[in-house]
């Protein structure tokens, strides 16, 4: 008799494999709707610390960043000063990128600019939320690794830019998209899709 453990790991998606972290994040989080501005921009700043490394890296390293980063409230990173950079390239648990530690630090007072005109981060990413006609009917393997960019990745990627974000490539942006579960590229079989879908259903896109 399988167990639901062992049914759920041979039909979740091919990338996380066996590996526990991976397999965490994809049970628990990656394609779920985020709301919490905090969760948003950590995921905006791992994003581009992941930049160049696998996600798995940045993954085992999370618990050590949000220690390091004061759990990404964005009041306190933007308040972080050239003090704290060196500190934080002292930290063996995170990675010492200093162009990555600054754009974070940069990113939270980009953000703070962002709430004086915007409701919350959540209703400005969810603006961003593709039509779901223009998505694909059925998520292959084949498809899956197709998709890297998307008109809505570009956009976004190019309205960030323009506010003074810093790493925030269309490719790092759609990597986000589906990290807050803007689309659902869960693929066809794998048992979480159509969890993510439900969640999706459930969920109360902000607003600004």
């Amino acid at each position: 008799m399988v167990s639901k453990a062992g049914l759920q790991a041979s039909v979740r998606c091919d990338w996380c494999g066996d590996l526990e972290d991976y397999c965490r994040y994809h049970d628990k989080e990656w394609g779920f709707p985020v709301q919490d501005d905090t969760r948003i921009f950590e995921k905006v700043c791992l994003e581009g610390f992941q930049a160049g490394l696998s996600w798995l890296t940045i993954l085992r390293k999370r618990e050590a960043f949000r220690e390091a980063f004061s759990d990404f409230e964005i009041e306190h990173v933007a308040r972080f000063s050239e003090r704290d950079v060196q500190r934080l390239l002292g930290n063996r648990g995170i990675v010492r990128h200093r162009g990555k530690i600054q754009a974070a630090i940069h990113n939270a007072k980009c953000a703070q600019e962002m709430l004086r005109t915007e409701s919350s981060l959540a209703a400005y990413f969810w603006q961003y939320e593709p039509d779901p006609r223009s998505r694909p009917t059925r998520v292959t393997l084949e498809v899956y690794r197709a998709m890297t960019i998307s008109p809505e990745s570009i956009a976004l990627s190019k309205d960030l830019r323009k506010r003074g974000w810093q790493f925030v490539g269309p490719t790092n942006m759609y990597a986000l998209m589906q990290a807050l579960g803007l689309v659902n590229d869960h693929v066809e079989g794998c048992w979480a899709r159509d969890a993510a879908f439900r969640a999706r259903e459930k969920f109360k896109v902000p607003r600004t």
